[in-house]
């Protein structure tokens, strides 16, 4: 009799433990399906298709199951009500998979060159208020002669829900200065949304200008990035899929998305800045930076061997 009690105590315990197990795993399910949803709406809301299949300096559309080195004109737009702004932040990034690495290029606003669809030259962030993202790849791949294969587009006056989303951000300064209220003390620094925007908006203390700022820029981009990429992001995802679908434009599909985390994740470990050296100088009254060709040939040459392109 009391083997027959506990036979059927076992099986009440395994029918409980099983019931347990299988409420544990539809919980899971059902979470990791929210994190899909909320991720492919958040996706659905960013995607932005331009005219252009490929960058016309390429004979093929990017493989990225073959890995093929890709890069990416990320532009940091000021948009208020009624007015589309400027890319006041313009960087290109090159990411090699073999090489496990990103090179990130930031182009000073003022940079004197021509504007492809209006055959003048004007200062380079002027492109996207003339002719919106298109006209800004375009202006930049003519400037750095590579192709730009994506692009993505910021509002910097919302970033800060960005940083905010994944739970604030890491950054080592390399000065002491105080902007927008906020005191930044030299060394290393955790900023919210708030605190970043005014970290990477400091110029004119700055001795310098826009190559200390593009600096900082590179910092709370690879902030963004690493914390983004921390799986202890998972419990924040609502409010990183949210930040992201206000706030961020691409022309990059979710399936494209989903190929470069899987075939090239490792290359957000080693991000490399370049720095594109300019003279300032007034013509007809209006300040450029004029960047000269012994200065940016040797540029062209390290993005061009990174994208492997000969």
């Amino acid at each position: 009799m009391r083997s027959d009690k506990k036979i059927k105590t076992s099986r009440k315990w395994l029918r409980i433990t099983g019931i347990i197990a299988l409420v544990l795993l539809i919980g899971v399910v059902v979470y990791l399906f929210s994190i899909y949803k909320s991720l492919t709406n958040a996706v659905d809301t960013m995607h932005q298709p331009i005219s252009r299949e490929i960058s016309e300096k390429r004979t093929d559309k990017v493989n990225f199951e073959k890995q093929v080195p890709f890069s990416v004109l990320l532009l940091g737009v000021d948009e208020r009500e009624g007015d589309k702004g400027r890319s006041d932040t313009i960087i290109v990034l090159t990411v090699n998979p073999d090489l496990k690495s990103v090179k990130m290029l930031s182009i000073p606003r003022d940079t004197r060159t021509e504007i492809v669809g209006r055959g003048t030259q004007d200062k380079i962030n002027h492109a996207y208020a003339f002719g919106n993202e298109e006209m800004a790849m375009a202006t930049v791949e003519n400037f750095l002669d590579i192709p730009i294969d994506y692009f993505i587009k910021v509002n910097m006056e919302s970033f800060q829900d960005i940083v905010n989303a994944v739970g604030g951000i890491t950054v080592n300064n390399s000065r002491s200065f105080v902007q927008g209220g906020h005191q930044f003390n030299e060394g290393q620094l955790s900023l919210n949304g708030q605190e970043a925007l005014s970290y990477v908006r400091m110029r004119k203390e700055d001795p310098n200008g826009d190559f200390g700022r593009q600096d900082r820029q590179r910092q709370v981009i690879q902030g963004v990035i690493n914390k983004g990429a921390n799986f202890s992001s998972l419990t924040r995802f609502d409010d990183i899929f949210g930040a992201l679908g206000k706030n961020v434009r691409t022309n990059m599909s979710f399936d494209e998305m989903m190929d470069i985390q899987k075939n090239y994740k490792d290359a957000r470990h080693n991000i490399e800045q370049l720095q594109l050296k300019g003279k300032g100088e007034l013509i007809n009254g209006i300040y450029y930076q004029i960047v000269f060709d012994e200065e940016k040939q040797p540029i062209v040459s390290e993005l061009k061997e990174h994208l492997e392109i000969k």
